[in-house]
C-alpha cells in the first residue's frame, strides 16, 4: 500500500449535508411493512406459562426497501420508489406511511391476492421503562413479477429518465427486485448515473452495478472466506469482490468495526461513529445505504458518501424500532463527533 491521502475536512461533509435538500432517489425496492406492538405486563397466564400484556400502542413503519425510502426523506431528498404491495391493509398503510413522509407513490403498484411482507414485532415492558423485543412474527409471500407489472415498471423508469442521477436496488429477497431490471434502471439515471444495490441473499445476481453496501456476512458469503482484519488481505478481497461484482466501490458494514469501502484507488477503514453499545440495528442497513446513495447525488465522492453513511448509521442504532435520522441530526453527529474522521484511515494501491 501507498502512503495516505488526504481525507475530506468536515466542513465539506457539511456542505454536502446542506445539499441533500431536494436531492431525487431512485429505488427499486422490496416494500415491507414493520409493525410493532408494545404492552406493559400484567401477570402470567393461568392458561400457559406465558406473560400477559395489557396492550399499549401499536404503530406500522416502512421497513425493508421502504425504510430505505423513508431515510432518503427524512434526509431531505425527494425518493422515487418503485415496488409492489399487497391491496391489503398493510400495503394500503405503508403507502400512506411513505406519502406522509414526502415519498412520491405513484410507482408503487398494488397487487390483489398478494400479502404485504410484515415484521410483527411485539415489545413489552414497565409503563416508563424501555420497551424490549419479546417476539417477532412474519407475514411473508414471495411474488412473481407477472410481465404486465414488468412492463408498468419499465414505463415508470422511461417516465422517470433523467429526474435522478443515483439509484438504489433494494433487495429483500420477496421478488419486486428482478436482476433484469437492472438495464432499464441504468437507463433511467443515464451514463453518469450511480447504480448501488443491497441484496440480502443474491448480491452476484446484480453484475454490472457501481457500487454494494453488504454487511460483512453478506460480503463473506460472496468472497466464499472470512474477511479478517489484515489490511492488505482485506484490500485483497475487497479487490475479488468488486471484479466479481463489476462494480467500481463496495462498502461492506461491519458492525462495530464500522466500515471498509473498496474502490479503485484503495481501501479505507472508518471506526463506526458513537458507541459499540447500541440500542437496535434495526433497518440500520436501509440508513447506510438511503445516506449513502443521498451523499451521491449531491456530488460526494465514494468516500465522502461513505463517511457521511458511517455517522448516519451511527445516530440510527442508538434510536429503537425501524428508525431514520434528519439532516439536522447527520450534522450534529459531524460536529459533535470529529473522531471517525480524524481516525479513518485510507491508503492508496
Amino acid at each position: 500500500m501507498a502512503a495516505t491521502t488526504t481525507l475530506p475536512s468536515a466542513e465539506r461533509l457539511l456542505e454536502l449535508v446542506r445539499r441533500f435538500a431536494g436531492q431525487h432517489v431512485l429505488l427499486l425496492a422490496d416494500m415491507v411493512a414493520d409493525r410493532f406492538i408494545t404492552g406493559t405486563p400484567k401477570r402470567i397466564s393461568r392458561e400457559a406459562p406465558v406473560l400477559i400484556l395489557r396492550h399499549e400502542s401499536e404503530v406500522l413503519t416502512p421497513g425493508g426497501g421502504a425504510n430505505a425510502v423513508a431515510n432518503v426523506a427524512a434526509l431531505g431528498g425527494i425518493p422515487l420508489p418503485i415496488g409492489i404491495v399487497g391491496d391489503d391493509a398493510s400495503g394500503h398503510a405503508l403507502v400512506e406511511a411513505l406519502a406522509d413522509r414526502g415519498a412520491l407513490t405513484e410507482g408503487i403498484l398494488f397487487r390483489g391476492g398478494y400479502r404485504t411482507p410484515t415484521k410483527t414485532r411485539i415489545l413489552g415492558g414497565g409503563r416508563h421503562a424501555i420497551k424490549q423485543q419479546i417476539v417477532r412474527y412474519d407475514i411473508e409471500d414471495h411474488l412473481e413479477i407477472t410481465a404486465e407489472e414488468r412492463d408498468r415498471i419499465a414505463a415508470l423508469l422511461r417516465s422517470w429518465s433523467g429526474r435522478a442521477r443515483t439509484a438504489v436496488l433494494s433487495d429483500y429477497g420477496y421478488g419486486t427486485v428482478e436482476p433484469t431490471l437492472l438495464a432499464n434502471v441504468r437507463e433511467c439515471v443515464g451514463p453518469s448515473g450511480v447504480v448501488l444495490c443491497d441484496s440480502r441473499y443474491r448480491l452476484a445476481a446484480f453484475h454490472g452495478l457501481d457500487g454494494a453496501t453488504p454487511n460483512e456476512e453478506e460480503a463473506e458469503t460472496l468472497a466464499g472466506h472470512p474477511l479478517g482484519d489484515e489490511r492488505a488481505a482485506l484490500a485483497r478481497t475487497g479487490a475479488e469482490l468488486r471484479a466479481k461484482l463489476g462494480g467500481r466501490f463496495l462498502l461492506v458494514t461491519r458492525g462495530s468495526r464500522g466500515m471498509a469501502l473498496f474502490d479503485g484507488s484503495g481501501l479505507a477503514e472508518i471506526p463506526v461513529h458513537g458507541t459499540d453499545q447500541v440500542a437496535d440495528v434495526t433497518g440500520a442497513g436501509d440508513t447506510v445505504i438511503g445516506a449513502f446513495a443521498l451523499a451521491l447525488a449531491a456530488g460526494a465522492s465514494p468516500l465522502e458518501a461513505a463517511l457521511l453513511a458511517n455517522y448516519a448509521g451511527g445516530v440510527v442504532v442508538m434510536k429503537m424500532g425501524t428508525a431514520t435520522l434528519t439532516s439536522a441530526e447527520l450534522i450534529a453527529a459531524l460536529e459533535s463527533d470529529p473522531r471517525p474522521l480524524a481516525e479513518t484511515r485510507w491508503a492508496v494501491s
